[in-house]
Formats: C-alpha cells, sequence, structure tokens
C-alpha cells in the first residue's frame, strides 16, 4: 500500500475570503481547491505547504498555525494519505499562474457563499473550509 503525503495553505484575506485554486489535467473537469501538493524527499509539512502555496499561487506566505490534518484512504487507487494543513498569511509574491506541474487553471479569492457552491477537488474539506472563514 502506498502513503501519500502532503500539505495544503489555507488563506483567508482581510475580506474574509478564502484563496482557491482552480485545478486538474487537461482531461479532467477541473475542481477548486486550497493551495497544496505532496511531501517532497526530505521535506517538512511546513516545508511543503510554504513551497507548494508558492508554486500554485505565486505568492510567499508565512505559516500561521496548523489547523487540521486529513487522514484516510483512497481506494480507488490504494493509496493511504495524510494531509497537514496551515493557516498562513500572504507576505509577498504576486499572484499569478507559474505551477511547474501545469495543473492549476485559475486562483481566486471566494466568499463563504461561494465556498457553499463551488465543485472543490476533495468534497470532505468542505465543512472543515467553510469553518475558517468566520
Amino acid at each position: 500500500m502506498h502513503k501519500w503525503k502532503g500539505a495544503s495553505g489555507v488563506c483567508v484575506n482581510e475580506n474574509n475570503e478564502l484563496l482557491m485554486v482552480l485545478q486538474g489535467k487537461p482531461e479532467e473537469v477541473k475542481k477548486w481547491t486550497a493551495p497544496s501538493g505532496g511531501v517532497e524527499e526530505g521535506e517538512t509539512y511546513d516545508e511543503c505547504c510554504l513551497r507548494e502555496f508558492n508554486e500554485e499561487t505565486g505568492n510567499k506566505a508565512e505559516i500561521i498555525e496548523k489547523v487540521n490534518v486529513k487522514k484516510g484512504r483512497n481506494e480507488n487507487h490504494q493509496i493511504d494519505y495524510e494531509v497537514h494543513y496551515f493557516k498562513v498569511k500572504v507576505i509577498g509574491g504576486t499572484r499569478k499562474l507559474q505551477d511547474p506541474d501545469q495543473l492549476i487553471h485559475a486562483i481566486e479569492w471566494k466568499t463563504k457563499e461561494e465556498l457553499a457552491i463551488l465543485p472543490l477537488a476533495f468534497k470532505e474539506d468542505q465543512e472543515f473550509l467553510l469553518k475558517m472563514i468566520t
């Protein structure tokens, strides 16, 4: 059984909007998610979060706190997963599409109302992400 480890940066701005990315392979239906990705060899979850956030949004961020850990199994692909979610704030950079994997198609701030109806890549994250927006 393969184990996938990843991290995600959850960023809420001064307007109480969550930064989301529209992602998917060219042949897939595109869905929304918080910026995230897999831990590389020798990398901590914190380092992964900051790297992926920058790769997917163009923004540099700093971690405020760890806010969630999701563990489970994807039966379709026979993969166990563990994802660490960090609340982050933007401290620099310029928001732009620059994903080296070419999987990111849009970067947008979303309101609580929009988040409630967006097609999410990980539907199980919806309740948690809605709680992050006060």
